[in-house]
């Protein structure tokens, strides 16, 4: 008895995830037999799970809309999952360290023996990798907004803050009108939150950093136009006007290269910023520890570099070149496997 109720426990678990399960794969990940696992997909229904059955090449189990799962449903794969998503979430809103960890707290309290020693198992130290710029932290309330506004497509009226988070005065060199936009999805990429939204002001797409907006939301319903990609994520990334500022760093430096904008801003590192100058040039602004690593990073992109700044980049670039043209070789096959 308790064995199946074990299994249909995961098979719950497994229907609740949201998409289609064909019989046979339900019967593999389970380990029984199909006979077995109808079975129990019959015992659930008697239990008032919705478990619709779609019949057809594509078919298979799903569970219904209206469906309450039993708290807590995780198995020991679910459960490792959360311990480890849990301590490794990046710090991009207000207290999300705190609550992340009292969330794991309260979880293990109430877990099973088994799954509450498999989560503790994992205690760990998440470190911040010198190349990670996360964005200020988000108030939660703000990100709220917004993700309503993307589920319900409502419009939204958004200001563009200050990079320290201000909100400009009418007058200032940074003010800018409050624009309505029509909200589609959110993206996390680099340690920031972004905005994908259709600008009504000027009739375009545009990339919006969330830590930089204050959006109030509005019931206005809007209807759904064709979207600017059909990966919303690359399109983030290759969209060079998207509010970043240029991260802290020891050395910061700037150089026009003979690139396309969404190219270099597709490539460059968090924490840098591409400006468009025509369509075949822009200008990168980015940091480092040294200006030999700006100088580093920007021959990377492989093509002619000029108008570069400070004069300490300048120098670097030039010693690094010396050095280059110095490497001898070293008399093995360059053909041959490292």
């Amino acid at each position: 008895m308790a064995k199946t109720s074990h299994r249909a426990l995961r098979l719950l678990s497994l229907l609740g995830s949201d998409r289609r399960w064909p019989l046979r794969e339900l019967a593999t990940r389970l380990g029984a037999s199909e006979r077995t696992i109808r079975r129990d997909i019959e015992t659930l229904r008697q239990l008032d799970y919705p478990i619709i059955t779609v019949h057809g090449p594509d078919g298979g189990y799903q569970l219904g809309d209206g469906h309450t799962l039993p708290p807590l449903l995780f198995d020991h794969d679910q459960a490792l999952a959360v311990a480890v998503a849990l301590q490794t979430a990046p710090s991009t809103m207000f207290g999300l360290g705190d609550d992340t960890a009292r969330a794991l707290a309260t979880l293990q309290q109430v877990m099973p023996t088994a799954l509450r020693a498999s989560m503790e198992s994992l205690r760990l130290t998440r470190l911040q990798n010198y190349w990670e710029f996360p964005s200020p932290p988000i108030d939660p309330a703000a990100l709220t907004v917004v993700g309503s506004a993307v589920r319900h497509r409502h419009l939204l009226v958004i200001e563009t803050l200050r990079p320290d988070g201000t909100r400009p005065e009418p007058g200032d060199p940074d003010f800018l009108p409050a624009r309505r936009v029509e909200p589609y999805h959110l993206v996390v990429w680099a340690g920031r939150w972004y905005l994908v939204a259709y600008d009504l002001t000027d009739d375009q797409w545009r990339v919006h950093r969330v830590d930089r907006l204050h959006p109030r939301p509005t019931t206005q319903p809007f209807t759904a136009r064709e979207l600017p990609s059909e990966d919303l994520a690359h399109f983030v990334m290759r969209t060079y006007d998207r509010g970043d500022t240029p991260a802290a760093w020891q050395c910061t430096g700037t150089a026009k290269l003979n690139l396309p904008t969404h190219v270099v801003a597709r490539w460059a590192p968090g924490g840098s910023v591409v400006e468009h100058l025509d369509s075949d040039h822009c200008r990168l602004t980015l940091g480092a520890w040294s200006w030999a690593g700006v100088a580093g990073i920007l021959a990377t992109f492989d093509t002619e570099l000029t108008d570069l700044h400070p004069p300490e980049l300048v120098q670097a670039c030039r010693l690094l070149a010396h050095r280059w043209a110095t490497i001898t070789d070293t008399g093995e096959n360059p053909d041959s496997p490292a």
